[in-house]
């Protein structure tokens, strides 16, 4: 049953959701059918369309990719490479928490339902310009964000990640996908939430963030 969301509910409500997917409930495929059909109503660079969604309920193939994950994830996680908050800065009191539920998806990633894995045609190369970065990358991350608004109204939780991306190649061997002439741009467990109550996050003012008539 569809939730009930104004649309700016539905904006201000749709998370990356870890500790929170159900991974004992199924999700119907036809759900997933739909929010892809959802997805690839959004805007493409050039009429580009150049997205593929790759979508695995296998439970060999969802471990084997679990294992991909899990290994980069736990090889990789110290804090060197994060941002230093100040620790009157919201964010620092809030990072152990988010890397604590990473942890939990990688260790669980097998468990849910369906990964689904969004493909672009092409590859951004080293010397690309910004103009042919953008045009690439937006051509694909908007479809992204479509497909987890369209799972959230659905009652459906969703976690944007690319953590495998650091291992890209691994997971287009196990998949088939064709390398390096199709790039994957991210990986979205999905599962049914447990409870649909999510509320906006803790962001930084917009006022705070806005230039008017310059930098």
């Amino acid at each position: 049953m569809p939730l009930n969301l104004t649309p700016d509910e539905l904006l201000t409500t749709t998370r990356t959701v870890r500790k929170r997917l159900d991974f004992e409930r199924p999700v119907e495929r036809e759900l997933i059918e739909e929010c892809i059909e959802i997805a690839i109503q959004a805007p493409t660079g050039g009429l580009k369309q150049n997205w593929h969604w790759v979508v695995v309920g296998d439970p060999d193939l969802k471990r084997r990719i679990r294992d991909v994950y899990r290994d980069s994830w736990l090889g990789s996680m110290n804090r060197e490479h994060l941002d230093v908050y100040a620790a009157d800065d919201g964010r620092a009191s809030r990072l152990d928490r988010v890397l604590d539920g990473g942890t939990y998806l990688a260790e669980n990633l097998d468990r849910a339902p369906w990964l689904v894995i969004i493909c672009g045609t092409g590859r951004v190369r080293g010397a690309a310009t910004v103009p042919e970065q953008s045009r690439f990358w937006a051509s694909v991350i908007p479809a992204m964000w479509s497909f987890m608004l369209a799972a959230r109204a659905r009652g459906l939780g969703v976690a944007w990640t690319t953590e495998h991306l650091k291992r890209e190649e691994q997971v287009a061997d196990l998949l088939g996908i064709p390398y390096p002439e199709v790039t994957q741009c991210g990986l979205l467990p999905v599962a049914y939430s447990i409870g649909t109550d999510f509320k906006p996050a803790a962001r930084i003012k917009g006022t705070q963030l806005t230039h008017w008539n310059g930098w």
